[in-house]
């Protein structure tokens, strides 16, 4: 599809910037979300790079979802000039920070030294609630005696 040559760049340099991109699915939209151009124009630029091989594609509910591979990087860093050392902010690795799940908070890791309380609690069986569990005795008693008199749905009938 024509379009003009500097809305083109301004969604190829939205897609490296970012590394994925969102367009929905209405070729009759004034402005995409993000880029300030048409949104049939992204749907296009996105069609042509990912007949190229350059971008995957995955429609879900009314949404095109893009994401540049690895040869879509070399390619835009070509179109667009842009040196090897910029990446996009998906290929990035995240910036490593304060983990809650090693004791990245204030108290130092501390809260893990208690004693989980939620399943084991219901668990225990020495007097919870005002009972006295060794009292009580688990099973059947020695009275009881099943029997089978063939009733259900394979009885027979006479």
């Amino acid at each position: 599809m024509l379009m003009p040559t500097e809305d083109r760049k301004q969604i190829f340099m939205y897609l490296f910037k970012e590394g994925v991109m969102v367009a929905k699915k209405d070729q009759f939209a004034p402005r995409h979300p993000q880029v300030p151009v048409k949104n049939i124009f992204v749907m296009k630029a996105m069609q042509s790079l990912t007949s190229r091989g350059y971008v995957r594609t995955q429609f879900n509910w009314d949404h095109y979802y893009y994401f540049l591979t690895q040869e879509g990087v070399e390619y835009l860093r070509g179109f667009l000039h842009i040196p090897e050392t910029v990446v996009p902010s998906t290929f990035k690795r995240p910036t490593k920070t304060m983990d809650a799940r090693r004791g990245g908070d204030d108290r130092g890791g501390e809260y893990r030294k208690r004693p989980m309380g939620d399943r084991d609690d219901y668990r225990r069986r020495d007097g919870d609630w005002g009972r006295d569990w060794s009292a009580k005795k688990e099973g059947a008693g020695a009275d009881y005696n099943p029997e089978f008199r063939g009733a259900g749905r394979g009885a027979r009938r006479e």
